[in-house]
């Protein structure tokens, strides 16, 4: 079983954004979050509480244009920081699906830590957007975070009829796969693939 520290601290400067964020695999779930956007902050809080995450995100972003470039950035970063964090992925349970439903909303994901980047999201959202973040961001959030932190990941939007709970449920889903898969399992000292690496 891996005694690696399960954190990273990601920074990243553009000319669209400017963010620094730390991650803490094995948290308790609490976080301090500013993007500008009102509805991803509450999105990337659930995120951190559901999968037990510590996570903190700063982002200064070009939101005079859109939301476009935050959503994608801090996904970016915080794939890199799953990605650092997990190190040789040694004792993780690697694979997880979970289904969260949120009233009338259903999201799944299934996920594999591998380290192979490959994504596809099934689904549609009711609503254009919540506040001020556009809904078919939480699909750009997911595929941006998969090929970043090398996760194969299958997310779908499986039913609703409100935006916001189609979002949330989807990051919800997300949180809870990563926790599963990312886990330590206490039977496993090895990295879990036949090859010997993720």
């Amino acid at each position: 079983m891996s005694d690696h520290d399960r954190t990273a601290a990601v920074t990243r400067e553009t000319s669209e954004t400017t963010i620094e964020l730390t991650l803490a695999v094995d948290g308790d779930g609490d976080s301090e979050v500013s993007t500008g956007i009102g509805f991803y902050d509450h999105m990337l809080e659930s995120f951190a509480k559901h999968g037990l995450f510590d996570l903190t995100v700063r982002c200064d972003g070009d939101l005079d244009i859109d939301d476009h470039h935050t959503v994608e950035d801090v996904a970016i970063c915080l794939g890199e920081a799953f990605d650092e964090a997990l190190g040789d992925k040694r004792g993780i349970r690697r694979y997880a699906d979970r289904r969260v439903p949120l009233d009338e909303a259903v999201a799944s994901v299934v996920v594999d830590v591998a380290g192979r980047p490959y994504y596809e999201f099934d689904g549609a959202f009711s609503q254009e957007s919540v506040g001020e973040f556009t809904s078919v961001m939480a699909d750009h959030f997911a595929l941006s975070l998969a090929h970043n932190a090398g996760l194969t990941l299958h997310a779908a939007v499986e039913r609703g009829d409100n935006a916001h709970h189609e979002v949330e449920a989807l990051f919800k889903a997300l949180a809870r796969a990563l926790d599963d898969a990312t886990r330590l399992d206490e039977r496993r000292s090895d990295t879990p693939s036949t090859k010997g690496e993720l």
